[in-house]
């Protein structure tokens, strides 16, 4: 199941479970789409793979399958 990671790596935006806006690689790494566009190019700088449109879980899911809240920084890149 995916962790649903709370927040864009790179600018630390919020990225709620509703998120249409936030982008993923194979494992996990989170970013909003206006980073993973402008500066990252849509490939993911921690292990080189595409970064993809992440799935919305619907919210009742959400009860018994919550997303993620340590949030991960990879600030100074």
């Amino acid at each position: 199941m995916l962790e649903l990671r709370p927040n864009c790596e790179l600018c630390d935006k919020d990225l709620p479970p509703s998120s249409t806006g936030a982008l993923i690689c194979s494992f996990e790494c989170t970013f909003c789409k206006a980073c993973a566009e402008s500066k990252l190019n849509f490939i993911c700088p921690n292990c080189g793979g595409n970064l993809v449109a992440r799935p919305v879980r619907p919210a009742q899911k959400l009860i018994h399958y919550p997303a993620s809240t340590p949030r991960i920084s990879k600030s100074g890149r």
